[in-house]
C-alpha cells in the first residue's frame, strides 16, 4: 500500500513543502529553535502536522540558505551563529544591496519613486504607532514592523533589473534577521540612534538620484545595526 507521501498530488506536495519551509524558516529566524539544535523529523512532524517528505524538502532548501546544517548520520540541525558570521552576512548584504541600489537609481522611474515613498510612509506609520507603547512588542506587532521594514528596503532596489540580485538580497535579509530579532528582544530601538531618520536620509538621497550618498547611507545603516548586534552578542555584554 502506498504511503501518504507517495500518493499526494504534486500540487498538495508543493503547498505542504512551501508551508513547511515558511514555518521552519520563521521559527529559526525568530529564535524558537536554538543554534545547533537538532531538527529531528519526527519532532517536526508532530510540531507542524506535516509528513516527512515536505519537511525534508524544506530542510534541504533551508540548508542552501545557510540556516540549517546537515551531517552524515546526525541529520539536520540549526546553523550556528557567531559574530564573525554576522559581520560576513552584513557586509555581503551591504555589497549586494548597494550595487542593486545604484542600478535602481540609474533605471528608476516615477512608479519606482512612488513605491519608495509609499513604503517609507507605511514603515514610518508603524514605527510611530508602536514607539509610544514603551513595552515589549507582541509577535504580531514585531512581525508587522519587520514586514514594512523589509518592504521599504525592497522598494529601494526594485528597479535594479536583476532578479538574482533581488533574490540574494531577500536571502541575506533572512540571514541578518536571525541576528537582529534576538537583539531587539521584542522592543522598539531606544537611545541616541534615530533609525527612522536614517531611513528618511536614505530615501531622500535615493530620490535625489545622489547615488554615492545613498549607497554610503545604506552601508552605514546596516553597519550600525551590526555594531549593536555585536555588542549584544559579546561575552562581556552578558
Amino acid at each position: 500500500m502506498a504511503s501518504h507521501d507517495e500518493t499526494a498530488s504534486p500540487e498538495a506536495s508543493f503547498t505542504a513543502a512551501e508551508t513547511a519551509y515558511r514555518r521552519l524558516r520563521s521559527d529559526i529566524v525568530a529564535g524558537v529553535f536554538e543554534p545547533g539544535q537538532p531538527l529531528r523529523l519526527e519532532f517536526l512532524r508532530q510540531r507542524y502536522g506535516l509528513s516527512f517528505s515536505p519537511l525534508r524538502e524544506a530542510l534541504n532548501r533551508l540548508q542552501t540558505e545557510r540556516l540549517v546544517l546537515a551531517a552524515a548520520l546526525r541529520g539536520f540541525s540549526v546553523a550556528p551563529v557567531s559574530i564573525e558570521e554576522m559581520w560576513d552576512v552584513t557586509e555581503t548584504r551591504t555589497l549586494i544591496e548597494c550595487e542593486a541600489l545604484k542600478r535602481s537609481i540609474d533605471r528608476g522611474d516615477d512608479d519606482w519613486e512612488a513605491g519608495i515613498v509609499a513604503a517609507f510612509h507605511a514603515l514610518d506609520l508603524q514605527v510611530r504607532r508602536l514607539a509610544p507603547l514603551g513595552r515589549e512588542l507582541s509577535v504580531d506587532e514585531l512581525s508587522a514592523l519587520e514586514i514594512r521594514h523589509q518592504e521599504f528596503h525592497s522598494a529601494l532596489i526594485a528597479k535594479c533589473g536583476s532578479r538574482r540580485l533581488i533574490n540574494l538580497s531577500d536571502q541575506l535579509h533572512v540571514e541578518t534577521q536571525r541576528y537582529r530579532l534576538p537583539a531587539l528582544a521584542g522592543k522598539m530601538p531606544t537611545g541616541p540612534r534615530d533609525v527612522a531618520f536614517e531611513h528618511r536620509q536614505i530615501m531622500d538621497a535615493t530620490l535625489a538620484r545622489e547615488s554615492d550618498k545613498a549607497e554610503a547611507l545604506l552601508a552605514a545603516h546596516y553597519r550600525r545595526t551590526a555594531e549593536l548586534i555585536e555588542a549584544q552578542m559579546s561575552p562581556r555584554s552578558g
